[in-house]
């Protein structure tokens, strides 16, 4: 529970219930005093009180007139009457005014503890009732402000249904980017739907929407609605605090109040320009494509050009994208899907720095990619190469020199493509021939020798032996048995 407030015109039994709600166990916020009903009344009007220990015999307001009068109330605390055994007739007629629990004094500090996690569970599950009472009404208020089209019977329905939970008096609607992660807002103080297609709402009463844009839109770019008045003319205020929160993306200004005139006599942005960006973003002509696309945002945020096509054109653009590139590299669809609505960043500024930096950066993975895909082809070359002119004098430095690849390069892309270094690849060809001239020829091995690239007979039989085990004057008579 949040607040406790005890009511009691004598100071050590008062400082006394507070040392024993303090020691109850159950956690409490905040703990308020006072020695009248009058003080008391006052503070139950200015905020909401959970718990209330109310002695009965007060100066100035006793207990019974205090417990009658906040009946009255927008919220009515838990009450407990603290009274002398002389005064249960008065207690009586306290709990048939809705004090829900009674005790004597000398105050029981077991009694306070109980009576302390009876409310406290009670209070929870209130508000967990509170809570899903709230999450249904808000997903109906998404659900009616982003349908097209809600006949009469339908709109009724919802009003008789959540007219009670929504503003008597006139409202505003603010509208403003999402924010994954932003911690959830639990006041009465006004209605926040923390995701709706993008963009997170604020609905407060038009008396409180100063306090609001103090707390919570201070430093965001927001659209506000005009003043509106009743579920029925929530639809028109979403329209109105979205159309607005558009212009103060392209101004990055703070607070933008929907105006109709604001709203017409822009541009639809040239399509063929997008085509254009996403075919440069494979080519050296990427810089280029960074221009223009500046150059349109520059031109929507002085509203020459529409925002809406603009954010059309751009869901446009990753789908061309994506059927472009998907099959050259892996393209990242979760980075397309979050470029889809560019109203997901607080300003377009913001947008255009964002997508810039992500066109760059798969400019150079498509490079990259392009780049690894020549040294396999050029490394393939190289192995051919080998394949046929391993007799030849070969090293690593001619056949890098034949692809025209930088030495240190090809000693690299060698390994990953073949698995083995050079010199150990070149042997294994060799020795691989070798073998088969011995089993299948009657050469001599210095012939052999000559024949798989090596002038030094020596040489030769000495590698021959290291690799096979036996020399090849062993390994031909081993093939001859076996046989």
């Amino acid at each position: 529970m949040k607040t406790v407030l005890i009511v009691e015109d004598e100071k050590l039994i008062r400082q006394g219930i507070k040392t024993m709600v303090q020691r109850s166990g159950v956690p409490v916020e905040v703990i308020m005093e006072c020695n009248n009903g009058q003080m008391a009344l006052e503070i139950l009007k200015e905020q909401k009180i959970d718990v209330m220990f109310t002695d009965i015999r007060m100066p100035k307001m006793d207990g019974i007139e205090l417990v009658k009068a906040m009946q009255e109330l927008e919220h009515v605390p838990l009450t407990v009457a603290v009274s002398g055994y002389d005064d249960f007739s008065y207690a009586v007629e306290m709990m048939r005014q809705g004090v829900r629990e009674y005790i004597l004094k000398p105050v029981d500090r077991d009694k306070i503890r109980e009576i302390l996690e009876k409310f406290n569970r009670e209070i929870e599950e209130n508000q967990q009732k509170d809570e899903e009472i709230r999450s249904i009404s808000y997903q109906q208020l998404k659900y009616f402000m982003l349908q097209e089209n809600i006949g009469q019977e339908e709109l009724s329905a919802m009003v008789n249904q959540f007219q009670k939970l929504f503003y008597p008096d006139s409202y505003v609607l603010y509208c403003m980017e999402a924010e994954p992660g932003r911690q959830e807002k639990r006041t009465g103080d006004f209605i926040w739907l923390e995701e709706l297609a993008g963009q997170q709402i604020f609905i407060v009463e038009e008396a409180k929407k100063e306090q609001l844009i103090e707390q919570e839109l201070k430093e965001s770019f927001a659209g506000e609605s005009l003043p509106h008045q009743g579920l029925r003319e929530l639809k028109q205020a979403y329209a109105e605090g979205l159309a607005a929160r558009k212009r103060a993306f392209i101004k990055e200004r703070n607070i933008v109040v929907y105006s109709e005139e604001k709203q017409s006599g822009m541009l639809p942005v040239d399509t063929n320009l997008i085509h254009q960006m996403v075919q440069m973003l494979a080519t050296d002509k990427i810089g280029e494509a960074c221009h223009i696309l500046d150059k349109i945002a520059w031109e929507v945020k002085r509203e020459q050009l529409s925002v809406d096509s603009f954010a059309e054109n751009i869901g446009i653009m990753m789908d061309s994208i994506w059927s472009t590139y998907q099959n050259v590299l892996e393209v990242d669809s979760e980075s397309l899907a979050k470029f889809r609505n560019i109203f997901a960043w607080a300003s377009l500024e913001e947008f255009k720095t964002e997508l810039i930096g992500w066109m760059q950066e798969f400019h150079n993975r498509i490079h990259a990619e392009f780049d690894d895909y020549k040294n396999k082809h050029k490394i393939q070359q190289a192995v051919e190469y080998i394949q046929k002119h391993y007799a030849e004098e070969l090293n690593m430095a001619v056949v890098s020199n034949m692809i025209s690849m930088n030495y240190s390069l090809f000693s690299y892309e060698f390994k990953q493509y073949t698995g083995s270094n050079f010199v150990n690849y070149l042997r294994d060809i060799r020795m691989k021939e070798a073998k088969r001239l011995l089993a299948e020829t009657e050469l001599k091995v210095a012939e052999i020798s000559r024949r798989v690239g090596y002038d030094n007979e020596k040489h030769f039989m000495k590698l021959f032996k290291s690799v096979c085990g036996v020399s090849p004057t062993e390994y031909r008579k081993n093939k001859d048995y076996s046989e």
